[in-house]
């Protein structure tokens, strides 16, 4: 079994930052990728960021490609989410999810195991 905790979410103005972590413990392997997805009141849950096992393949959802980074250190287990120049419509609960295999994926039905969530919300 694998255990992911996110941290790092919180109320922050528009226009501010904010950095998310997410620790995976158990029963992970040595190569799993991660992402990232966020699911607002009354919509469904979407694609944000995601990176290989060993950092060198990233991808992001189209809207938040130049304000987000996402980044890992395997030594922490230990994935993050730089987010920058937040926007209202990036008010969420963001997920962090972790998966084993050849690819990264950005389906969510990829990801067989899930932290609980941290919300996220901008005011503006």
């Amino acid at each position: 079994q694998v255990q992911l905790v996110e941290s790092g979410g919180g109320l922050v103005q528009a226009g501010g930052s904010l950095r998310l972590s997410c620790a995976a413990s158990g029963r992970t392997s040595s190569t799993y990728h991660m992402g990232w997805f966020r699911q607002a009141p009354g919509k469904e849950r979407e694609f944000v960021a995601a990176i290989s096992w060993n950092g060198g393949s990233t991808h992001y959802a189209d809207s938040v490609k130049g304000r987000f980074t996402i980044s890992r250190d395997n030594a922490k287990n230990t994935v993050y989410l730089q987010m920058e120049s937040l926007k209202s419509e990036d008010t969420a609960v963001y997920y962090c999810a972790i998966r084993s295999g050849l690819w990264m994926s950005l389906r969510s039905y990829d990801y067989p195991y899930w932290g609980q969530g941290t919300q996220v919300t901008v005011s503006s």
